[in-house]
């Protein structure tokens, strides 16, 4: 009888630890099928891997699915459907501002993963950047300002919220959009506020965001300043630009207007780093062991690792999220305008935002409550197995005690190994900068092409296209490049 129920017990620890190992294999990475579409040049292909993992995404992940849908629309042209899609991700964060309680309790119990995904506060103000976007690449400019008033919205409610200006709480990247919105449209006055915001944010963040103020800006600045009669300002702007060259508003206001968006690279991504925490001197050695073997592939080796330390029942670990970046290799486009004489007209963008600084700064800020939280967690669930051992020991009395304690120390003790797991979940359809062209043109017909300027050698040339521009027109150009 006792061999026959070691036995049983045995098969199915056996089990048990097979399927620790079973559910700890690595998803499949959507990112990775979404690249190679826009390697490809494939918008609405990425679009469609995006649209069938809906389900994939999870009713946690909704938020995270509107953005990268959203964003996957814009690139494919779609920018009716794109905003669509954004606003209900707009309305999703306005619904995640209250959280339940049984929500928090299934986090504390195995991961954050299981909370619904809020996103973080540039990637709030992102989705209204991409809907101003849309709707001026549709020459919807009166739309458009509608969500200029929203970014300026989101950005006062923020900075009223956050009192360390040291942190994300501006942003001149979305301020200067606003303001060029403001200018096409004729409203001088909301569009100087904007690019006095803009510049002050650029210089507010320059510390952590690496993102100086671009030089169009401080033309825009003077410009604006003059029309609107402020002198002491436009004397101290040309105090802190002596050397920037600019146009009055006169002799702009009935030109046509190309502004061009370049998403660049890709945001980064997050990946665990496991620290595994010994609560004995041999824990402390399997741990050294174990790490020795395996420090190149951590996340394959999560049901090993569980299987493991189950069986020491002396070890703890804590997942926390670290960024993996991807630095795009363009330094800048040059945006050549074309009419039908043959003149040529060529003007190099300038970065505007650097999304990798803002993701940084954003985990950097958060990261100290994660990881007390993540301890927290960590300790509670140790504790807990190791109540549910020495239970189960107790119930199964002195023979089979040992063997009933054994495999559900392995299962409860592996368990919380297994079920650590950090968030990783970021709007990772972002790119990795976002680059911005500007050039006044008389009306008529043009070639537009853009050149890549890359960080090495290599310049490649992108396709043009066909533009016919009318006095006071602004036409917004989107475009991605993955390199």
């Amino acid at each position: 009888m006792r061999r026959s129920a070691a036995s049983s017990l045995s098969c199915f620890s056996l089990l048990a630890v097979a399927l620790l190992l079973t559910a700890c294999g690595p998803p499949l990475n959507r990112y990775a099928l979404i690249e190679q579409s826009l390697l490809a040049g494939d918008a609405k292909q990425a679009d469609a891997i995006v649209r069938q993992a809906e389900e994939s995404y999870g009713s946690k992940s909704r938020l995270l699915y509107g953005m990268d849908r959203g964003m996957m629309l814009q690139l494919a042209g779609d920018y009716q459907q794109s905003n669509a899609v954004l606003e209900q991700a707009d309305e999703e964060i306005e619904r995640l501002y209250t959280r339940s309680i049984r929500s928090e309790t299934a986090a504390f119990l195995t991961n954050d993963n299981t909370l619904p995904y809020e996103g973080d506060a540039y990637e709030h103000v992102m989705i209204n950047v991409l809907k101003a976007l849309n709707y001026a690449a549709q020459g919807q400019l009166e739309e458009s300002l509608v969500e200029a008033r929203r970014i300026d919205h989101r950005l006062n409610v923020l900075s009223d919220k956050v009192n360390d200006k040291a942190t994300y709480r501006e942003d001149g990247f979305a301020r200067y959009l606003t303001g060029i919105l403001y200018e096409s449209a004729g409203d001088i006055n909301n569009a100087f506020i904007a690019y006095r915001k803009a510049y002050e944010a650029y210089e507010a963040m320059s510390g952590w965001a690496r993102t100086p103020a671009p030089g169009q800006l401080r033309a825009d600045l003077l410009r604006t300043s003059e029309a609107l009669h402020l002198t002491t300002e436009f004397e101290e702007y040309r105090r802190l630009f002596p050397d920037t060259t600019w146009r009055s508003y006169e002799a702009v206001r009935d030109l046509a207007q190309v502004v061009l968006i370049s998403y660049n690279g890709r945001a980064p991504r997050k990946e665990d780093r496991y620290l595994d925490l010994p609560v004995s001197l041999n824990a402390l050695q399997l741990v050294l062991l174990n790490r020795g073997f395996s420090q190149g592939a951590r996340q394959q080796n999560r049901g090993v690792d569980s299987v493991l330390y189950g069986l020491s029942g002396r070890v703890v670990r804590v997942a926390l999220p670290q960024l993996i970046s991807h630095k795009t290799h363009v330094a800048a486009e040059q945006l050549m305008l074309t009419d039908d004489a043959g003149r040529q007209m060529a003007v190099r963008s300038e970065l505007g935002q650097n999304i990798t600084a803002l993701a940084e700064k954003s985990l950097a800020d958060r990261l100290p409550g994660i990881a007390m939280k993540a301890v927290a967690r960590a300790a509670g669930k140790f504790a807990m197995a190791e109540g549910a051992t020495r239970g189960a020991q107790q119930a199964a009395g002195k023979d089979a005690g040992p063997w009933v304690g054994l495999i559900v120390g392995v299962l409860t003790k592996g368990w919380a190994v297994a079920s650590e797991e950090a968030d990783k979940r970021s709007w990772q359809t972002l790119p990795d900068e976002i680059h911005i062209t500007r050039a006044w043109v008389a009306p008529g017909r043009y070639q537009a092409s853009v050149q890549l300027v890359g960080r090495g050698e290599s310049n490649t040339k992108d396709s043009g296209r066909t533009l016919t521009l009318v006095p006071g027109q602004t036409t917004v150009l989107i475009q991605r490049v993955m390199q």
